[in-house]
């Protein structure tokens, strides 16, 4: 049994990418293994023309901090530390120098140029997730991978994060990968691919909300049909 398997996918720089899937379909495994997070048993992963697949631990540890940014539900922002802070440290991880400018700036572009001395625990779920946001991008990845970025949020914050990242791309020419089941977090994508037993069996460009969570529900019932045939 494969969490992946027969997956060949180019994404383009600039792109915003939505993947969804029934529980169990390989969403998790695919973006781990697209981040570096975890490795393949066979194929090929390449992160910006350099193939990451045989790297060691460190390499990858060394790449995912340089070129690659985070956002997770949990927003996973060190409450010890200011929102500046935070914003700064995948380049301290990294080695690099500070930019205390370019968190600024950074943190003005997601609306918190003033919150940048504050610590998380004073912010807002959704002014958390900003942060979050702002962490990803300081370094200019080549790409964002967001897990389920507004599952711990209300409509309206998700709407705002969500357009946090839509702008990331469209005017900062980023790169997004996003792992949701909300079919309204995932029509802010430009294309939506459906898993469903670790293959793409479907997708889907600048879909509405309502046709995403059509395509959803139909793929949900092929797969648990086919799920009771093999029982039966």
């Amino acid at each position: 049994m494969h969490a992946l398997a027969g997956i060949d996918l180019a994404l383009a720089r600039g792109t915003f990418t939505a993947v969804m899937g029934p529980s169990g379909s390989g969403k998790s495994t695919f973006l781990q293994c697209a981040a570096g997070l975890d490795r393949p048993s066979a194929g090929s992963v390449r992160l910006g023309g350099t193939e990451i697949t045989g790297m060691s631990e460190n390499e990858l540890t060394e790449l995912r901090r340089s070129r690659v940014g985070f956002v997770f539900q949990a927003f996973n922002l060190l409450p010890s530390l200011t929102v500046a802070q935070n914003v700064l440290l995948p380049m301290r991880l990294a080695g690099q120098r500070q930019d205390r400018h370019r968190a600024a700036a950074v943190l003005a572009q997601v609306g918190l140029a003033d919150k940048a001395r504050r610590r998380p625990g004073e912010l807002s779920g959704g002014q958390q997730q900003r942060v979050a946001v702002a962490r990803a991008l300081v370094t200019a990845p080549d790409v964002v991978f967001a897990d389920e970025p507004t599952g711990a949020l209300d409509t309206g914050t998700a709407a705002e994060v969500l357009g946090l990242l839509r702008h990331a791309v469209d005017q900062l020419g980023a790169t997004v990968v996003m792992v949701t089941h909300d079919p309204v977090a995932a029509a802010w994508a430009d294309r939506v691919l459906f898993l469903a037993d670790g293959a793409f069996a479907d997708g889907l460009e600048r879909g509405s909300a309502e046709l995403i969570a059509e395509r959803m529900t139909a793929l949900t019932t092929r797969t648990a049909r086919a799920g009771a045939g093999v029982a039966a």
